[in-house]
């Protein structure tokens, strides 16, 4: 754009020296311009203005309507009434575990007795309440109660247990912990480390001798508390609304601030974005203590009046015969669903659908086209985010592999960026003037979000515990004196703006001089082992620069043909990039949000005293996979066996 209103300036005056008539003069900034390299401006520019357009328009509309209930002092729940007003007798949540249906107005009166119930209890605005169960209708009602009255949701992870459970529940300073009967056994082992002061409420079928004592029922109370709206405290569209947990993949979790103003903002982009409907009919498989799940799909239903069939748990064998069922259009996913669906015999319901279009983040470019041609499904909605990001990114376009863009004829319209880091730590690397370098096409970069606490869009919200906030920023990274949101992932944009996923910082290491990313082998050897869970990891070994590749592969049976493996490795993967060590496993231990936990197969090595699964050595003598015994493992260590 630049080279344009230089050449247009300098052929002006031109124009003017010698008195040539503006048709003679035109044709020569044409040239000149396309001569200098102009025309890939040109083709960038048809390639890509409809796509920029769409998403300035997403965002001025998301931006002008954030602007509005910040003058209103909206709410989420001021927002939930204006939908229940248009669409009350609409279904607006079913249970797939009973069939269970509720209204608009159902779940209005539902959260309003969540609401009264509370305040009789002596709860007031800023007090917190954990919430710890299952997938449920019930779930929403009471987060979305809570907040009628300013009381603050601590949304915990159902998979958790002893020190981490204490620990959410504690960084919280929830009063009380409402918990499904079904986690019964999780709350009593914790019980004593919580407090006496905790108030405990269990809903469900529940026994009396099994809860901890002075535990009560939730329903009973519940069925004798009002129905009508209570009075709200004066809240506005950025007080705090809830709290979700980041996954605890390296340490215990950490509790993320959403305000009411963020809910918003993600749910409203995906659904502009997308181009969804109030009609479309939505499968929410995810757990409702993530983001995924309780914003960007149950959001739809709260703002937008959309449908939303919530199911207790994901399953990949039940996943279309569901979607049949209730007529939905569209289906969500993260981390590995897809490849479990893929993995599931054919079967005719998968072309019976309804299905348009599979919203979520986490599809391996490696099996995009094989889940849309086998499905069916016309348009996939990925997107990038966290919880408490700053610099979001959706493939509105239906590009394939991407999961988002950033324009490139306007460029800081939307200030996000890759930045370069150092290979090996991972550190962002700074210019003379102490400023970040931002990368170029094709090469590979942290995203990093400009932060602005005074634009709802750009805002960083932070953690509860302060500490961790330190380490999700950095100062000086667009221009001097600035403060930015690291995001953690490695990215890779192409010339187009386009920007596909690489790595979580860290995952990436490096192996005879090259880098290696985790992400991109997980999806080979997955694909080559017939979708089996498959991590990979860096290893250190002695006297070796770098660290040695190791997937960890999960074959209870040990069925994998390794002669065959090693042969499809040979063709599918550079040599630095195939894995060095195997290890067979009878299951891969995943958050519940389906990403691999490997803090501990890093920390277990390649060591077999160490390590009692299978573990397998590429001897780079016979170009073969061989059994890893205590033997080989000493030479190894000791630097007799190369690598």
């Amino acid at each position: 754009m630049m080279r344009l209103a230089c050449c247009t300036v300098l052929l002006f005056l031109l124009r003017l020296l010698v008195g040539l008539p503006w048709f003679q003069v035109l044709p020569s900034i044409l040239i000149f311009y396309l001569g200098s390299g102009g025309w890939k401006f040109l083709l960038i520019f048809a390639k890509t203005i409809s796509r920029d357009l769409h998403a300035a328009g997403v965002l001025l509309k998301v931006k002008s309507n954030v602007n509005r209930h910040l003058k209103e002092r909206n709410t989420l729940p001021k927002i939930f009434a204006e939908t229940v007003r248009r669409h009350g007798d609409k279904t607006a949540l079913i249970f797939e575990g009973t069939g269970e249906k509720w209204s608009f107005r159902q779940l209005d009166e539902y959260s309003n007795r969540v609401a009264n119930l509370l305040l009789q209890r002596g709860f007031v605005e800023g007090d917190v309440v954990a919430l710890f169960m299952e997938n449920r209708s019930q779930y929403v009602g009471l987060w979305l109660g809570m907040a009628k009255i300013g009381v603050e949701a601590a949304l915990i992870n159902f998979n958790l247990r002893l020190e981490a459970l204490v620990h959410c529940v504690t960084i919280s300073n929830a009063k009380a912990v409402v918990f499904g009967s079904e986690l019964t056994e999780a709350v009593c082992e914790v019980h004593s480390s919580m407090g006496k002061t905790v108030q405990m409420l269990c809903s469900g079928d529940w026994d009396p001798k099994r809860v901890p004592a002075g535990t009560e029922c939730l329903e009973p109370l519940l069925d004798a508390a009002p129905t009508h709206l209570p009075i709200r405290p004066d809240r506005c569209f950025t007080d705090r609304l809830f709290y979700i947990y980041t996954s605890g993949t390296t340490g215990m979790p950490k509790a993320a601030i959403v305000v009411h103003s963020r809910y918003y903002r993600m749910a409203a982009l995906v659904y502009y974005g997308f181009g969804m409907t109030s009609d479309d009919v939505l499968y929410d498989c995810l757990p409702l203590y993530h983001s995924a799940g309780n914003i960007v799909g149950v959001g739809q239903c709260l703002i937008h009046g959309m449908t939303v069939v919530i199911k207790k748990k994901f399953s990949a064998s039940r996943f279309w015969d569901d979607c049949a069922k209730y007529n939905c259009t569209i289906v969500q996913y993260i981390g590995e669903i897809c490849r479990y669906l893929l993995n599931q015999p054919v079967k005719d319901i998968e072309g019976k659908h309804k299905v348009r279009m599979a919203l979520g983040n986490g599809l391996r470019q490696s099996i995009w086209e094989e889940f849309t041609s086998r499905f069916n499904v016309l348009q996939i909605a990925e997107f990038y985010g966290a919880t408490e990001c700053n610099c979001s990114l959706g493939n509105f376009d239906n590009m394939t592999g991407a999961c988002g863009f950033n324009s490139q004829i306007l460029p800081f319209i939307y200030p996000i960026r890759l930045v370069k880091v150092d290979e090996e730590t991972m550190e962002l690397i700074r210019g003379p003037d102490g400023v970040c370098i931002p990368c170029g096409p094709g090469e590979p970069g942290q995203l990093v979000g400009r932060i602005n606490q005074k634009d709802p869009l750009r805002r960083f919200d932070g953690y509860v515990n302060e500490g961790a906030n330190s380490k999700k920023t950095a100062n000086s990274v667009f221009k001097k004196g600035d403060t930015a949101y690291l995001s953690g992932d490695v990215l890779v944009m192409d010339q187009y703006g386009y920007m596909y996923f690489k790595d979580r910082t860290g995952d990436t290491f490096r192996w005879k001089g090259e880098n290696v990313s985790t992400t991109e082998v997980e999806g080979t050897l997955s694909r080559l082992l017939d979708m089996k869970d498959v991590v990979v990891y860096g290893v250190e070994v002695p006297g070796a620069e770098g660290k040695a590749g190791m997937a960890a592969v999960a074959d209870p049976e040990r069925s994998t043909d390794l002669e065959k493996f090693g042969k499809d490795l040979e063709k599918a993967l550079p040599p630095y990039a195939r894995p060095v060590f195997l290890r067979f496993l009878k299951e891969v231990n995943k958050t519940g949000t389906y990403k691999f936990q490997k803090t501990d197969m890093r920390r277990d090595g390649f060591d077999p005293s160490m390590v009692s699964d299978k573990l397998y050595f590429l001897d780079p003598t016979r170009g073969r996979y061989v059994e890893l015994h205590q033997e080989l493992y000493s030479s190894i260590i000791s630097g007799k066996q190369k690598l």
